[in-house]
């Protein structure tokens, strides 16, 4: 029995990838612990404070000969997972040496800065998916820059637009989530020491010597003061999380309608057995847009557990440190999920140009209705040809004809150069610039990602 879709064996495979559930497995968070103890012994010892041989020691145990199902079990007593981590790395070590073990340190300084450890591994693999994304999106628009497609407000057949303007928005918005990974590293990625209520007073003048050691051993910023209850750094990071998840769904959203029947501008990559239906055999259902839709949807309200873990009473508080466990870890297997399936998105959706032009036409020219209202400005004043044409475009839905029709029968527009007004190359041409100018910002907010 699971408690958690992305747990389930049934259920886990379609919501997470396999990397980034073995970055937060049981395992994984052990292994974690034993190397922030192995490098807080380092400093130690390199201040002074503990053998040299403590670190090694520490560094020697296996982290798969600690259990973690009985460890799991001594936590349900315990109510934190490191005290019998503790005991248990203790009981693995040399007798002399295990009194200088675990030395002016706290359980959060271990599980928190075990944390920090997963969670760079974790955003090492979004940034991976993140390039791949916006690669394969940047792609798509440049291909499609020049492709007339309808642009659509509150669901309805707008003006014309370019495909490669779309997705070029698809990746802009993605783009502007992925720029903001920096400075989030920078900021999260810090070592957490200390001790019990945050003075490291069991180090006395050495404190700051160990912390920074500490840090450096660890590839992680040092932190000036303890972040026990300082948690903007978590909530910073699952809100971010939140709203990349967010940013896939407005890409998710889009496809979904446009590879609809009734639209049919799009159709996610062909997978053989995905998208049918038990029932119905010609189906290809948006899957991936799926995942990642039910994944935002989820997201929204995990995230706002870091939220509330904010208000943390004094130097340690009761139940808001431990509900992030269940939070953080949940967000980066959803963001996991949304991100794999964009990824594919971004690099096999399947445009149909020709479905594009049909559709086009299918309101008979209303399309070009604020076009034609500018062609009619000059002549009859801007008030009128509004009127006009809102007028004639209430015909069109009557059945009375295109718009260019029944305009050309009124005489009002006597005079006007209602041609051009249904000339679709001013909208490629926009749509073609705007996709450009998207995406040159695509590339600079995300240079980062191919710098490493």
């Amino acid at each position: 029995m699971t408690l958690s879709a992305l747990d389930s064996a049934l259920l886990g495979p379609l919501f997470a990838t396999d990397a980034m559930r073995a970055v937060f497995a049981d395992e994984a968070r052990v292994a974690a612990m034993l190397r922030a103890e192995a490098a807080l012994a380092r400093a130690q010892a390199e201040a002074g404070l503990v053998p040299a041989s403590l670190a090694p020691a520490i560094a020697a145990i296996d982290a798969n000969d600690l259990d973690p199902s009985a460890l799991g079990r001594r936590t349900a007593v315990s109510g934190v997972p490191v005290i019998p981590f503790v005991k248990a790395v203790q009981g693995a070590l040399p007798p002399e040496l295990e009194p200088a073990f675990h030395k002016a340190t706290t359980t959060q300084d271990i599980a928190d800065t075990a944390l920090v450890l997963q969670v760079r591994d974790a955003l090492d693999l979004v940034a991976a998916d993140l390039r791949a994304i916006l690669d394969g999106l940047s792609g798509l628009a440049r291909k499609h820059r020049e492709t007339p497609c309808v642009g659509r407000t509150y669901g309805q057949h707008a003006a014309p637009v370019t495909f490669g303007f779309k997705a070029a928005i698809w990746a802009l918005g993605i783009a502007e989530v992925a720029a903001l990974l920096p400075a989030l590293r920078d900021r999260v990625l810090t070592a957490s020491l200390g001790g019990p209520v945050g003075t490291l007073a069991g180090l006395g003048e050495k404190a700051e010597a160990v912390g920074d050691g500490f840090a450096a051993a660890l590839g992680l910023h040092p932190d000036l003061a303890p972040w026990h209850t300082r948690r903007a750094r978590i909530a910073e990071t699952g809100s971010w999380l939140a709203l990349l998840t967010g940013a896939l769904a407005k890409f998710a959203t889009d496809v979904a309608h446009l590879a609809t029947t009734e639209v049919g501008e799009v159709a996610e990559p062909y997978v053989p057995g995905r998208g049918g239906s038990s029932a119905m055999p010609h189906k290809r259902n948006p899957v991936s847009s799926t995942v990642i839709l039910a994944a935002f949807g989820a997201a929204k309200g995990v995230s706002l557990t870091l939220l509330d873990g904010m208000a943390a009473a004094h130097e340690r508080p009761a139940g808001a440190w431990h509900a992030e466990w269940h939070a953080l870890p949940t967000l980066f297997g959803l963001a996991s999920g949304s991100l794999r399936e964009a990824r594919g998105l971004a690099q096999g959706l399947v445009p149909d140009p020709d479905r594009m032009a049909r559709n086009l036409d299918l309101t008979k020219g209303l399309l070009f209705a604020d076009a034609a209202a500018g062609r009619l400005s000059p002549v009859i004043g801007a008030k009128a040809a509004h009127a006009l044409v809102e007028e004639a475009a209430g015909a069109v839905r009557d059945g009375q004809g295109s718009l260019r029709e029944v305009l050309r029968a009124r005489p009002e527009t006597a005079g006007s150069d209602l041609d051009s007004a249904f000339d679709l190359s001013p909208a490629i041409r926009a749509g073609a610039r705007t996709a450009d100018r998207a995406l040159a910002e695509v590339s600079r907010l995300a240079a980062f990602l191919h710098s490493a």
